[in-house]
């Protein structure tokens, strides 16, 4: 951003309340996509968008997108930056889509939370005018990722949070040698630089925000663990109709065996009695 686009950010245009009843509103225009494939492979194939919109809910009025202009108006282009990952978590959803951007003066207020990912193109001015820019638009939070840990931005992972209208850095904590995250106060959750790779944590879950590819694994891996379940209990059915069949066959053969001891019993009575009436009779 030159010094120009800064001083056009610093500054908002005196216009009309968007927002007034049956004014259509002005869409931002088309900026060209990114021309590397940094967001692709850190941001979509992570899946870091889809996990954010399940963690954080309430799609009336939180926007997660990637890549979507952030200005005064839709109507003038100087001043307008494009986050690689923008989070608003108190805005109106419906009029960012219908204006394809996000126009501060028909928002309650500028996205809570912004995030660039470094690229060899765009380094030098993520750091540096991209900065002075956000801050001008009051976002809370400004966040840098680097998968080369610092040959392109200055750090592998640094985040500011604003205060007094200048962003102040986040401290960042190390763990597992190089391996290192910080708390967004914005998201409730820790942003880590972990080989490499942008990964969110949720300190009261003690869990990772999954990609795609864990995502797929804990299906296969819940289907696999209600396989085995289904398995299990069918064993243990097949268990219990042989055990009650084996039940119900002894106590078949235990009512058979008490019928011949009452027919032995039965058959030894007669005898003596007759004994007992022969010998009679011989007296």
């Amino acid at each position: 951003m030159t010094t120009e686009t800064t001083k056009q950010a610093t500054k908002p245009m005196a216009v009309a309340d968007a927002r007034d009843a049956g004014e259509e509103p002005a869409k931002f225009p088309e900026f060209p996509p990114r021309d590397d494939m940094q967001n692709t492979k850190y941001i979509y194939s992570q899946s870091t968008i889809t996990a954010l919109i399940d963690y954080l809910g309430d799609p009336d009025t939180t926007y997660v997108g990637s890549e979507i202009p952030l200005g005064w108006t839709a109507s003038v282009r100087r001043g307008v930056l494009v986050p690689d990952l923008m989070v608003a978590r108190n805005c109106d959803a419906a009029r960012l889509d219908a204006q394809d951007g996000y126009e501060m003066r028909s928002q309650p207020g500028p996205p809570e939370f912004v995030l660039e990912v470094a690229s060899v193109h765009t380094a030098t001015r993520d750091d540096d005018a991209k900065r002075a820019g956000y801050a001008a638009y009051g976002v809370p939070e400004y966040w840098r990722f680097d998968p080369t840990d610092g040959r392109r931005y200055r750090a592998g992972l640094a985040g500011d949070r604003l205060v007094g209208g200048a962003y102040t850095p986040i401290e960042l904590e190390y763990y597992d040698a190089n391996n290192k995250r910080g708390y967004s106060e914005a998201l409730g959750l820790y942003l880590c630089w972990e080989e490499g790779f942008l990964r969110l944590y949720d300190p009261v879950s003690e869990s990772y925000l999954l990609t795609h590819g864990e995502e797929a694994r804990a299906r296969r891996a819940e289907a696999a663990r209600a396989d085995y379940a289904e398995e299990r209990a069918a064993e243990a059915e097949a268990r219990a109709a042989e055990a009650e069949a084996q039940a119900a066959e002894a106590e078949a053969q235990a009512a058979a065996e008490a019928e011949a001891r009452r027919q032995s019993d039965a058959l030894i009575r007669e005898l003596r009695a007759r004994l007992a009436q022969a010998r009679g009779e011989d007296g």
